[in-house]
């Protein structure tokens, strides 16, 4: 939190979806209030840190600009990516489930500019790319190294000192390892195979794949953490055991929303498919 501002109390809202994993169990209620008083504390009693410096406020205007372009000629300027993104992600079949209280979408029409924000990443993690928390980074870095004028060893020095010293950027690094752990290039491939325009399947995904890699290596290069949450090897571990639960849920989800788009009406087809979203919601605890 801003320096000043958590003076030995917080106040805060509790999305009704988590509820149930935070609290309805006494020892991890316990935990979670315990993690959340100390928190308070800490924000209240440690010294705030010192302010990011121009260079790095600069570094991150860059860093942001380049980002917003990438990812914007991914989703808005890439001729199909609509069409790619309804169809290799049951984002048809999440605004089926009735688990918010308002609609998917903003307007009934089949716009990226009209989805809600938690349909949007909700449908990303279900096919396991988690899109939104990494996609643009790699490249942005990329052109931060390769500015005209720049040494890009000083750049990079640049970028490893905002890293040790800036809290804001070290966190939004630690987000985003941690998303790019529970992605599966592998698993979003079999997604990518319910697109049939083999073309435009083959031109989106390769973008990804290649923004994926051009991102792993960009946060491998400044934190120097060769593998995922190597700081974080409690919820590194954590992450791993779930895997063997949810990896087969995605496995059948695609199965059953492939029969489900082929004209199956069976009860049976979307009741699976809905348990196994919300089994994969459960194991990776991001929902949007």
């Amino acid at each position: 939190q801003p320096p000043g501002t958590v003076r030995g109390q917080i106040r805060l809202t509790e999305q009704g979806e988590v509820i149930a994993s935070k609290y309805a169990n006494p020892e991890i209620g316990r935990r979670n209030l315990e993690t959340l008083v100390a928190a308070t504390l800490e924000a209240t009693l440690l010294q705030p840190t010192k302010p990011a410096t121009p260079a790095f406020l600069d570094a991150a205007a860059q860093l942001s600009q380049a980002s917003m372009a990438a990812y914007r000629a991914l989703v808005y300027e890439t001729p199909g990516f609509t069409d790619y993104f309804f169809n290799s992600t049951p984002i048809r079949e999440i605004a089926e489930l009735n688990i918010g209280s308002r609609p998917a979408s903003r307007k009934p029409s089949q716009k990226i500019e009209d989805l809600r924000a938690i349909p949007w990443g909700f449908s990303w993690g279900q096919c396991r790319l988690t899109l939104p928390g990494w996609y643009g980074f790699g490249a942005a870095v990329e052109a931060f190294l390769e500015a005209p004028d720049k040494d890009p060893k000083s750049q990079l020095a640049l970028l490893r000192k905002m890293y040790r010293q800036w809290p804001f950027f070290s966190t939004l690094l630690s987000n985003m390892d941690m998303v790019l752990a529970k992605s599966d290039l592998a698993l979003a491939s079999r997604y990518s195979e319910l697109v049939q325009d083999a073309r435009l399947r083959k031109k989106v995904f390769t973008a990804i794949e290649q923004e994926w890699h051009r991102t792993a290596d960009a946060l491998t290069r400044i934190t120097g953490d060769k593998q995922r949450l190597a700081h974080n090897t409690a919820l590194a571990r954590s992450i791993r055991h779930r895997f063997p639960y949810i990896d087969p849920l995605h496995h059948l989800q695609v199965e059953l929303v492939r029969r489900w788009r082929a004209g199956q009406d069976d009860e049976r087809v979307q009741t699976g498919i809905h348990i196994s979203i919300n089994g994969i919601a459960a194991g990776l605890r991001n929902t949007g």
